[in-house]
């Protein structure tokens, strides 16, 4: 309690005026700390899609964005209803993955056409031009082709969260400026109540 009206005379000794301006100082290290942590996140989140794109350096690009997030306020990646959720999305490798497994199928698929050919045409060796091997080839096939495996997409999507407050610039002028703005406030209030009391003798 002593603390408290320590803290309350100090602040109501300090001039309105000064505290205003140290207060507006404040407020704008605190806008421009902020706006320079969400700069510096998109920053390495377009690192993160030129490695996607480049297919260099994924991860480590992945892990710096993860670890800044989560050590920074004013960070989260994702903003208003129409964003992209979630946020960050490995589009590329999602598509190189796919075109990998397609090719795959593709060619076991080849390779069980060409030995469906051959086993119809050993089984049935008298077929006119192929027409009556037709069914066994396509039978063959379906019992020996092989369907693309499917690969999640959540394994290559991400969502980091920043925490409400951290402790960098921006949150410790954050605070400070919290701190300013209530002393602003009993700055203020002690002012109105010496010029009451100055008002109320001079009557």
């Amino acid at each position: 309690m002593n603390q408290l009206k320590k803290i309350i005379k100090f602040f109501g000794n300090l001039p309105t005026w000064l505290l205003l301006i140290v207060f507006l100082a404040g407020l704008s290290l605190t806008v421009y700390s902020l706006r320079s942590n969400n700069n510096h996140m998109i920053e390495l989140r377009n690192a993160v899609y030129e490695a996607d794109k480049a297919n260099s350096g994924i991860n480590e690009a992945l892990n710096n964005l993860r670890d800044y997030v989560y050590t920074h306020m004013n960070t989260n990646l994702s903003s208003g209803g129409n964003a992209i959720k979630p946020p960050i999305q490995l589009k590329y490798t999602y598509e190189r993955l796919q075109a990998t497994e397609q090719q795959r199928v593709d060619s076991v698929n080849s390779n069980v056409y060409t030995d469906a050919q051959s086993y119809c045409q050993a089984t049935n060796p008298e077929g006119f031009s192929g027409r009556t091997r037709v069914p066994c080839v396509q039978e063959y096939v379906s019992t020996h082709g092989v369907q693309p495996n499917k690969i999640p997409a959540e394994l290559y999507q991400f969502d980091f969260i920043s925490p409400t407050w951290s402790p960098d610039l921006a949150g410790w002028s954050m605070v400070v400026t919290g701190v300013l703005f209530l002393g602003l406030l009993v700055s203020f209030s002690v002012d109105r109540i010496v010029r009451a009391r100055i008002k109320s003798q001079q009557i």
